[in-house]
């Protein structure tokens, strides 16, 4: 059985085939379930179809000024600047918009590494001025995992994380 969460999105899942919980980590369970269904992290909408379809993953799910904003979409535009060869957008913590848009940026070979200035207008015309990115970092390499996935979470702020 599968089931949207009311509040987020996320897919829940439920049935016979699925695990009973994480051996010896009882907290993680606490995270895992609630009443029985397995919280999966995806986020997902029911299309008139009545299918499916991923939009991201919770962990990814920026919350900006109470609006929210899916890393994935802000990538998927910030990529087609002539100087990105690649992206990935976290959410850092704000006083006042309680996360802010980050976008880390690799450049293209022999590129500078377009200011955020220049990020925001030519995302203007595409993306909701919240969804803009407020800061860009400037990396040569993105943190991945074995298989090639962004390890968002090794993604730190050298000026405020040291």
């Amino acid at each position: 059985e599968l089931k949207l969460d009311e509040a987020d999105g996320e897919v829940l899942a439920k049935g016979p085939s699925m695990f009973s919980g994480y051996w010896g980590r009882p907290e993680a369970d606490l995270e895992a379930f609630t009443d029985g269904w397995f919280r999966t992290g995806d986020l997902a909408q029911v299309g008139p179809d009545g299918y499916l379809t991923i939009s991201g993953r919770s962990k990814e799910l920026i919350i900006t000024g109470g609006l929210n904003v899916y890393s994935r979409e802000v990538e998927e535009v910030l990529v087609g600047h002539v100087s990105v060869a690649e992206v990935a957008v976290i959410g850092k913590a704000s006083v006042e918009w309680g996360e802010e848009v980050v976008a880390w940026v690799v450049p293209i070979v022999g590129a500078s590494c377009p200011s955020v200035e220049e990020l925001r207008e030519f995302a203007s015309e595409t993306l909701a001025s919240y969804k803009l990115p407020r800061r860009v970092i400037e990396t040569t390499i993105l943190p991945r995992n074995a298989l090639g996935k962004v390890l968002r979470h090794e993604m730190r702020d050298p000026v405020v994380d040291g």
